[in-house]
């Protein structure tokens, strides 16, 4: 038995988020109802597309059963709002005060279901004076001093290459809804859960906030290198580059005789962390006097054999087809509707040695309108 078997979630969100966050549920075995609009989810006209299917749409809506509701159609909304009496989690992602004008608000579907846990999904959240701000996932990389702190040393601040602020809200809206699951079974009481993706993305920039808090500094932009550790960055190699990882004193200590220099071990330039972030610039080249040397497969071979952490970069190619990955299962197939067996990558941790997958990949727009209603007792409302 998965962890979340027995637990319903109507889900009401829509594009990337709250679509995330309830596909890490349905792969912990939640029984996952999509509600779409009669045109569909807005990811499923969003391309790359095989064979008509939405590649996004298809990777963050596996393990769903769709239905296709018009909630500004009063039959179909009161059909939305029985289908939240039971049900054990709503999540939403609607602008902030759509959802209680439509009355599918936390106050009326809690009042009708006190044990529901209720989970809203937005740009700056459900209060404040940004409350009403529109909301993509770049607007909150430039307001969340992410971007401030990206981008090559003395260049213009650069976003990340992925929306990593839906895809962080719709992570923390899922942990937050699993903690009010918990809570719900002491308590019998539900919750409403306020997920901003500002918020979300602000609370993750541990660096920033420890220079910024405690010693006073603005985060500059310094490239590929770590703001705070040195050598901990990209270096030149033959024919690319080699990522280097040291921290402390004997691991730089070890680097120091590797790279010929062992006398920089005592140099106190080099002496500590701090002192070496300070002088990186002299630091760096005298590791890429070593590192220019070799291919990028040998340098990584001659760190790896002094026990030193290092890396080659590799594209997604790379990443998802290395043995290792192979090996931890990281791509998955799942049944599909129309492409038959469809590519997926769900949520990476194991549980007892098993890695929790959906059992199927994303539903076709309204297709599961009779088992849901049948499941739900609403047979009479369809």
């Amino acid at each position: 038995m998965k962890p979340l078997s027995g637990i319903r979630v109507l889900d009401l969100s829509r594009v990337l988020a709250g679509p995330y966050c309830t596909a890490l549920l349905a792969d912990l075995g939640a029984e996952i109802i999509k509600l779409e609009p009669p045109q569909g989810d807005d990811y499923r006209h969003i391309g790359p597309f095989k064979d008509g299917e939405s590649a996004l749409f298809t990777l963050n809506n596996r393990g769903k059963q769709s239905i296709a509701l018009d909630l500004k159609d009063p039959a179909d909304l009161e059909l939305a709002q029985a289908m939240a009496a039971r049900v054990d989690v709503v999540v939403e992602n609607f602008r902030p005060g759509v959802a209680e004008r439509l009355g599918l608000g936390p106050k009326a579907l809690s009042a009708a279901n006190p044990r529901l846990v209720y989970c809203s999904i937005s740009g700056f959240g459900q209060e404040g004076p940004f409350r009403d701000l529109p909301a993509y996932d770049l607007v909150v990389q430039a307001m969340s001093g992410l971007m401030a702190g990206t981008g090559e040393e003395g260049g213009q601040p650069l976003k990340t290459g992925e929306s990593i602020a839906d895809l962080i809200a719709g992570l923390f809206a899922s942990w937050s809804i699993m903690a009010a699951l918990v809570q719900r079974d002491r308590t019998g009481q539900g919750a409403v859960l306020d997920v901003a993706m500002y918020d979300a993305l602000f609370s993750m920039l541990t660096t920033s906030h420890a220079l910024h808090l405690y010693a006073g500094q603005l985060p500059q932009r310094v490239g590929n290198r770590h703001p705070l550790s040195t050598p901990f960055g990209c270096f030149a190699t033959r024919d690319g580059q080699v990522v280097i990882a040291v921290l402390n004193a004997r691991q730089f200590a070890t680097l120091a005789t590797l790279i010929g220099a062992p006398e920089a071990a005592s140099d106190p330039r080099f002496a500590s962390d701090e002192s070496r972030t300070t002088h990186e610039s002299a630091l760096k080249a005298l590791i890429e006097n070593w590192s220019r040397t070799l291919s990028t497969e040998e340098a990584v071979s001659a760190l790896a054999g002094a026990g030193l952490p290092a890396a080659p970069i590799w594209d997604i190619a790379r990443a998802a087809g290395n043995k290792h990955a192979l090996a931890r299962g990281l791509v998955s197939s799942l049944p599909h509707h129309l492409l038959g067996m469809a590519p997926t990558i769900g949520q990476p941790v194991r549980f007892d040695g098993e890695k929790p997958v959906a059992a199927h990949s994303s539903p076709a727009l309204g297709g599961d309108r009779a088992a849901i209603l049948r499941d739900l007792g609403l047979e009479e409302m369809a």
